[in-house]
């Protein structure tokens, strides 16, 4: 019997089964998209660190510190626990106290429905993307540790995640995150003491490790300058800080304070494990050097150095990591597809009606996440790509939304096509060092020099006109 699959079946099917149970609680979209709005301090907690602790941080960033060292971690751990930081400190209250289900419902509230469909349009691509860059790892894992192949594995992986998620809903994610988020952290921490232990403990392992891969110079950023080096921590942080994975846990907290606590605990969380992976991809060479494919580092490292059985919790233990992400990024595209897009056209459906919608937005943001999972090589490159699509954009018209009165719709719609407009050329069309900064630049400039030809323009939302 191939014992691996046994055990990631296993697991998997665990974890379907809390989606089952789970779905006989939900009745109405509230429940199905943020869990009825019932987070308590530990679901919430563990919900935010697992939705955004996944295959990038786990594989890829063991994969980078392996060839790079300490100099490229502008993503992970360091970026992504910024953000948040900032989240928690600046924005978790406020959006709680809204009310809102996703981020687009702030921009209708503020602005008028057409900025919230032209938000949402903006937004689901990168949730689809995201969610693509999950199902490819968790492909890859099963083709490494199994004798599926790599094509089979990706398409069983995204079957599975996909019926997983359209069962469950937000609640059934939240009681998985806390079972997942635990096994990642026992999982990660025990191969990390392994291999410790194997080089002889702390002083010798720590010993073992290349001067020239402790060093925080030279990498991706060492020839970019302040600008350049800027340009690399905006995407994980500007980017990611209002994605509808990391707000819809926030708002479906049970208070504004569980919302607050829960996310510095998560972005504390989050900081301490994510430096387990670089730890390992420091330890890396010394036990295999010369690696090609290097995401398929800490895999191998499990297999080599943990005993059979805690070796298949610890492959458990990394399925968690992306099933955990993975289901969120699905929901989330569901969530802005349904409620912003779907529901204000169809306004009579009923509950029972608009979770059938629901959950048939999970299915084909699955069906084209799967598409996506097989165009890229990179896990990083994908997760990137996600987070630079829409994200500093949508950041700026939160900001806006929440804080600065002048303007309308029509201010906002604009700023939005102008940042699209200029992220497309900026990644497709012409190279330019520093895209996310100029798109940011654009979509604040965008809709502040606007404001003038906008005064005397009536706005579709009463008591929303520039003043």
């Amino acid at each position: 019997m191939n014992w691996e699959l046994f055990g990631i079946s296993l697991y998997i099917l665990s974890m379907l089964f809390v989606g089952v149970w789970v779905s006989r609680r939900i009745k109405t979209e509230d429940d199905y998209f943020l869990g009825g709005r019932t987070l308590g301090p530990f679901l919430a907690t563990f919900s935010i660190f697992a939705t955004w602790f996944g295959a990038e941080t786990c594989i890829g960033t063991a994969g980078n510190v392996y060839n790079n060292g300490l100099s490229n971690l502008h993503a992970d751990p360091l970026g992504y626990t910024i953000c948040l930081f900032i989240m928690a400190f600046f924005f978790a209250r406020v959006l709680w106290r809204r009310k809102i289900t996703t981020i687009p419902d702030l921009f209708r509230e503020r602005f008028s429905p057409n900025v919230e469909k032209f938000a949402a349009l903006l937004m689901i691509p990168g949730s689809i993307i995201w969610a693509a860059a999950q199902i490819r790892a968790l492909g890859q894992i099963i083709h490494a540790n199994t004798e599926v192949g790599a094509t089979l594995a990706i398409t069983a992986a995204a079957g599975v995640v996909i019926a997983y998620t359209m069962l469950g809903g937000m609640l059934a994610d939240a009681y998985n995150d806390l079972i997942q988020g635990i096994a990642v952290i026992i999982g990660l921490f025990f191969l990390l003491g392994a291999l410790v232990y194997d080089l002889g403990g702390v002083g010798p392992a720590l010993a073992s490790i290349p001067i020239e891969k402790i060093s925080f110079s030279g990498g991706e950023g060492a020839s970019l300058g302040i600008l350049g080096n800027l340009e690399l921590w905006m995407v994980p942080i500007l980017g990611s800080l209002m994605a509808q994975e990391l707000v819809s846990r926030v708002v479906a907290s049970r208070s504004e304070k569980v919302a607050f606590n829960s996310t510095i605990r998560a972005a504390s969380i989050y900081l301490l494990v994510g430096c387990v992976p670089v730890l390992i991809g420091l330890l890396g060479p010394q036990y295999m050097s010369g690696l090609k494919d290097t995401e398929t580092l800490m895999p191998l490292l499990a297999k080599v150095h943990l005993n059979y059985f805690f070796y298949i919790g610890f492959i458990g233990a990394l399925v968690s990591a992306i099933l955990s992400t993975v289901d969120t990024t699905l929901l989330s595209a569901s969530a802005l597809a349904s409620h912003n897009l779907i529901y204000p056209v169809f306004k009579n459906l009923n509950e029972k009606q608009k979770m059938r919608v629901a959950r048939g937005g999970t299915l084909v943001s699955g069906i084209l996440a799967y598409a996506i999972a097989f165009s890229s090589e990179s896990i990083i490159s994908l997760v990137e790509l996600a987070s630079s699509l829409g994200g500093p954009s949508v950041l700026i018209i939160t900001i806006i939304a929440l804080w600065v009165k002048s303007g309308n719709s029509l201010n906002a719609i604009f700023a939005i096509l102008m940042s699209l407009a200029t992220w497309v050329v900026t990644t497709f069309m012409v190279e330019i060092d520093y895209p996310v900064i100029l798109t940011v630049v654009v979509c604040a400039l965008s809709y502040f020099v606007s404001l003038p030809f906008t005064r005397n323009a009536v706005s579709e939302v009463p008591g929303t006109n520039c003043t």
